[in-house]
């Protein structure tokens, strides 16, 4: 069965991103695979530093979190966009992760995974301009990520009583995300 990491860049409790995750998972999971969602609050990291690193090792959770990284096929990533870029703590995780333990290879947590990305923004472009940066870093790090990405605008106005998203044609574009990862990865499993 294909295993998926999903997780957001927000540690915001009514994150927007944290809620197109969710679709976008189920989209996986209704494709067959199994879809684990954690929240990057709760792999709460020091900036990254070679400095504390040297002197105290890799931080026991971010091991834990490279760890789920490693036993998963691909990962569904949502991303806020700050400053026309991705968050900062989506930053500092992914360093921490692609940190090299004894015994391991080099981005072992990242090399021949797949990814499928997505952001949400109350602006008028949703987001977009911070998933060309966060392709570019998952790529450089050996992540294959998916053509289809959503950037979902002025989300803040999609969002119904109850505090989900229920717009059809945006739950559908997101739920194609999910597929599509869940799908590629099958087909490259074979």
């Amino acid at each position: 069965m294909i295993r998926i990491l999903a997780f957001a860049g927000s540690a915001r409790k009514a994150s927007f991103n944290k809620k197109i995750l969710k679709i976008a998972a189920q989209g996986a999971t209704d494709a067959g695979a199994k879809v684990t969602i954690v929240d990057l609050a709760d792999f709460a990291l020091p900036i990254f530093n070679e400095d504390l690193e040297a002197s105290a090792g890799i931080p026991e959770l971010a091991q834990q979190f490279k760890q789920m990284l490693m036993d998963h096929d691909g990962f569904l990533i949502a991303s806020p966009e700050y400053n026309s870029a991705y968050s900062a703590l989506l930053k500092n995780t992914i360093d921490w992760a692609s940190r090299r333990a004894e015994g391991e290879k080099p981005l072992q947590a990242f090399s021949g995974k797949v990814a499928g990305i997505m952001a949400a923004s109350p602006g008028a472009l949703g987001g977009l301009r911070g998933l060309v940066p966060l392709r570019m870093l998952l790529e450089n790090i050996g992540v294959m990520v998916i053509p289809n990405q959503k950037a979902i605008a002025k989300v803040s106005a999609l969002v119904n009583e109850q505090g989900d998203i229920d717009d059809e044609q945006t739950v559908a574009g997101l739920q194609r995300i999910g597929r599509d990862l869940a799908e590629t990865l099958a087909k490259l499993t074979r």
